[in-house]
């Protein structure tokens, strides 16, 4: 897999992610491709430099750094839990999110505010790709993420663990009347088709933004950022 940009890069290399090679244009000399040049020594990763013509067949927006990276390593849903051990768990699960540059975004929100990991599932959900990686800013070397066969299976083996599980929907509970504090999950759909019936049905309940403007609705990834600030405010009171 090709990641470029330099957080993207910078990120992979410094989490310590394996990479197979780092290119870097041969006009950038700088004091951030010296810390990229010394953080390929520290892990034994080969840079080249290139030029710039042969950055942009690989990305279009590369910045100047290009890295060729081994494909993204998902996880489990027991390394998801194993985080807290069933104290104060905080899930993310994504239903049918397709857009690569949302996904990304979900990611870098859910990172800084400490989500465990983020469920996606196998058939309808975007894999991580480049533009994931890139949109991201580099959370993703640092975010949990699990791909499942069937997210409603993976509710119902939440619920069992007594983790309370939310829907995010319009006509739900106020976001903001709702106590979210202890083991938790939310479930985040697409845009166009929301959360999937029957997985709203598995929920232990439904949770919504206040609409105050004329528009009815949010970006999927503005909504889970505002959602997901509002559990970590309410656990930090």
């Amino acid at each position: 897999m090709i990641i470029s940009g330099k957080n993207s890069v910078y990120e992979a290399l410094n989490s310590g992610k394996t990479l197979n090679k780092v290119m870097i244009a041969k006009n950038v000399n700088d004091d951030f491709s010296k810390k990229i040049v010394n953080l390929c020594k520290q892990n034994k990763v080969r840079f080249d430099f290139v030029d710039r013509l042969s950055l942009d067949k690989l990305s279009s927006h590369n910045q100047g750094y290009v890295a060729e990276v081994t494909d993204f390593n998902y996880c489990n849903l027991e390394d998801i839990l194993n985080n807290k051990k069933g104290e104060n768990n905080f899930i993310v699960i994504l239903d049918n999110i397709q857009d690569p540059h949302n996904f990304g975004s979900i990611i870098r929100v859910c990172e800084c505010s400490g989500v465990d990991g983020i469920i996606i599932e196998n058939r309808r959900s975007c894999s991580v790709n480049e533009t994931v990686y890139k949109t991201s800013c580099g959370a993703i070397n640092y975010v949990k993420i699990a791909k499942v066969t069937n997210i409603n299976d993976v509710i119902k083996s939440l619920q069992k663990q007594n983790i309370w599980v939310y829907a995010c929907e319009a006509n739900g509970e106020n976001i903001f009347k709702s106590n979210l504090k202890g083991n938790i999950a939310i479930v985040v759909g697409s845009e166009g088709e929301g959360v999937g019936t029957l997985t709203k049905k598995l929920c232990d309940g439904i949770i919504s933004l206040p609409m105050k403007g004329n528009v009815n609705s949010l970006n999927v990834s503005t909504a889970t950022s505002a959602i997901v600030y509002e559990i970590l405010r309410q656990r930090n009171n």
